[in-house]
């Protein structure tokens, strides 16, 4: 509640921890309480970690490292919430979970898709429906997650009501229930209008229903979407980082590479922090060049 994170993560922490107490059961002689848990020292954690790793690696040999690090890194911070939390109900402090040094994680640049990619992407994705309900409803999403930078998850999400009533901004719910408004241009709001007068001809659709839909009537599925996209990048020989985020990446790149505040892009994609938002001006390569240019004095 405090930190407004979604279930996902929630549930994600709850399994780590749950893991880890596993361990040091197994691990350690006797019972476990919250006395012996301020007394655990950080052999033990380590022990832990080599055997997540190991886990790791049993069910999956070819698992990268960088993927192992990546779940490490969050195994590590699922362990310190919990240890937070206890010393602040429980009154005891364990301070050797935090001498305990994290993986190093290697910080990979978001890969955008090039402006002609990202503008031909929905049409070109929906072509392979032979449905035409689900070629409007793809066009409309791909539509929607280049033209206002949307999650997956956050487009998806959509309800027959918050289209219903659209104008020129539309009110998203994204991670951890931040609520965000999102401008849409008219070349988004027009794929959308047409989707939802096949997705909903009579207006008789409960408000509260799914906008986007499947096949079989439910509520769209990020994997379909997936892979659409997949499909489709396979066809247009495009790399395989050419995902439904990476359009949201897109939309974040051009955006800045047009001139756009760093601010205003924060507020735009919803993240917490300017930080998460400053990666992008490590992609904008040509924007940093011709800065260089124009402001060095030795700049030519």
């Amino acid at each position: 509640m405090e930190k407004k994170l979604s279930p996902l993560t929630l549930e994600a922490y709850q399994q780590d921890v749950e893991r880890a107490m596993r361990f040091f059961l197994s691990a350690l002689p006797g019972t476990l309480d919250t006395e012996r848990l301020s007394t655990l020292e950080k052999p033990i954690f380590s022990r832990w970690l080599a055997w997540e790793m190991n886990q790791t690696f049993a069910k999956n040999p070819k698992t990268s490292k960088e993927s192992i690090k990546r779940s490490q890194a969050r195994r590590l911070s699922s362990l310190r919430s919990f240890f937070k939390w206890f010393e602040h109900e429980k009154k005891l402090s364990n301070s050797a979970i935090f001498r305990l040094r994290g993986p190093r994680l290697n910080r990979s640049l978001p890969r955008p898709l090039s402006e002609k990619e990202a503008l031909s992407a929905p049409t070109e994705i929906a072509c392979r429906e032979k449905n035409p309900e689900l070629v409007l409803r793809d066009i409309a999403l791909f539509s929607l997650l280049y033209g206002a930078g949307l999650r997956i998850s956050e487009a998806i999400n959509l309800n027959i009501g918050q289209i219903r009533t659209l104008k020129n901004t539309l009110r998203i719910i994204g991670k951890g229930n931040k609520e965000r408004l999102v401008p849409l241009l008219p070349e988004v709001i027009k794929p959308l209008e047409e989707y939802l007068k096949v997705r909903d001809p009579l207006n008789g659709l409960d408000k509260d229903s799914a906008f986007f839909v499947g096949a079989r009537g439910g509520r769209l599925q990020p994997a379909i979407a997936q892979k659409a996209m997949r499909e489709w990048r396979r066809e247009a020989g495009l790399p395989e980082s050419a995902t439904p985020h990476a359009l949201r990446h897109s939309f974040a790149t051009h955006l800045l590479s047009n001139g756009a505040d760093l601010r205003v892009i924060q507020e735009l994609l919803g993240h917490a922090s300017l930080a998460s938002t400053q990666i992008y001006t490590l992609v904008d390569e040509k924007s940093l060049l011709e800065t260089w240019k124009k402001c060095h004095p030795k700049a030519s």
